[in-house]
């Protein structure tokens, strides 16, 4: 197949230190290339593919200094750049969430767009007009039946199993891990109380982006004391590999539904197991009591992290094996794109509408016990 995938241009393919979405695409694209698809890559001049680069900004914006405010016109100008490019593909595949819905309402060829965050507010104001669009979801709990959306899929995010060491025995002295954007829906602030109230150390890294500097400034940075809780600011992926590594337990207090959570799969596959608040798609990517345990309050975190030494980390590590691998992904996407190439000559709306469960509701170890 003759493949475009389109990944906003605020982070490089893969990034060097965060950006989930573009570890998933970069996981992706190379894989379709390795299967043999014809792939162009619509990302930052920067990025690092096998597939063709067609570039929509020389470096990620990010890096540039370019405010969030200001990236509207980049991302029409790549769009503008995939349309008139529309012909040359049999798919075309974007993770740019609602700003590609005006663009590709034609659906010719069939466009399908992962959704990698929440629905907005104006995302929801959007969703009248573009009900008909080809939408995968990361997550069961992502999905928003009340919308009448057009879910063609559910395709769980997939990381790279073999890049991550294994580490059979936590660090000693042992430390909890923090790993996540400084704001408050990814709750450095709750990972800081469970610590201090059952008295773990905390190792604590992410980005702390200018519209949550004054959270970080009051909730987080009074805290931190080099000593029970650090803060060691966006590490490298190298670096985030070994500090959830070598923790006990990692932390992922959540205040919001997370759609994904990449650091649970990136934790449990190093072997560490995952306290997070049960929200969002936490119930489907930790297996509770298992690789982990699922909680209602940091009451509840406080009292998992006592119970953590319970849990095999062996088990984590092929729970994600099991789930989450890069193959599994990938074949849930080439399942989708060959559906939607057999029904082009169909209307994309009206009872023609359906989900295809390409996963599990909610991994189990079930397979892994036996």
């Amino acid at each position: 197949m003759r493949i475009a995938q389109v990944t906003p241009l605020w982070e490089q393919v893969p990034p060097l230190a965060y950006g989930g979405t573009e570890l998933v695409v970069s996981l992706l694209t190379e894989e379709l290339v390795q299967r043999g698809h014809q792939v162009t890559l619509f990302a930052s001049g920067d990025s690092q593919t096998l597939a063709q680069l067609d570039p929509g900004c020389d470096r990620a914006l990010r890096k540039l200094g370019i405010p969030l405010g200001d990236y509207g016109p980049y991302q029409q100008r790549q769009l503008s750049k995939v349309l008139g490019r529309a012909e040359e593909f049999d798919i075309i595949h974007s993770h740019m969430d609602v700003a590609a819905w005006p663009s590709t309402q034609a659906n010719w060829p069939p466009v399908v767009h992962t959704l990698h965050g929440p629905f907005t507010a104006d995302c929801e104001k959007a969703l009248s007009q573009y009900r008909q669009q080809n939408l995968i979801s990361v997550s069961k709990s992502q999905q928003r039946a009340d919308l009448e959306l057009n879910y063609v899929a559910t395709v769980y995010n997939a990381i790279a199993i073999d890049e991550f060491e294994f580490y059979p025995q936590p660090q000693d002295p042992p430390y909890l891990a923090f790993l996540g954007r400084m704001s408050s829906e990814k709750g450095p602030h709750l990972a800081i109380e469970i610590a201090k109230r059952s008295g773990w150390p905390l190792k604590m890294a992410g980005k702390v982006d200018a519209e949550d500097q004054a959270f970080f400034d009051s909730q987080v940075a009074p805290h931190i004391d080099g000593q029970q809780i650090e803060f060691l600011g966006e590490v490298s992926q190298a670096e985030k590999k070994t500090l959830i590594g070598q923790a006990t337990a990692t932390l992922f207090p959540i205040t919001w539904p997370e759609p994904f959570g990449l650091v649970m799969t990136e934790s449990m596959v190093s072997g560490t197991p995952v306290v997070a608040m049960a929200i969002g798609s936490a119930p489907e990517v930790v297996a509770d009591g298992k690789t982990g345990f699922l909680c209602q309050s940091v009451d509840d975190c406080i009292e998992a992290v006592a119970q953590i030494h319970r849990l095999s980390r062996q088990a984590c590590r092929d729970h994600v094996a099991l789930n989450f691998s890069v193959a599994k992904m990938v074949d849930g996407y080439e399942a989708v794109y060959r559906q939607l190439l057999r029904d082009r000559t169909k209307p994309s709306f009206g009872p023609q509408r359906r989900v295809v469960d390409l996963r599990p509701a909610r991994p189990t170890l079930a397979r892994i016990d036996a």
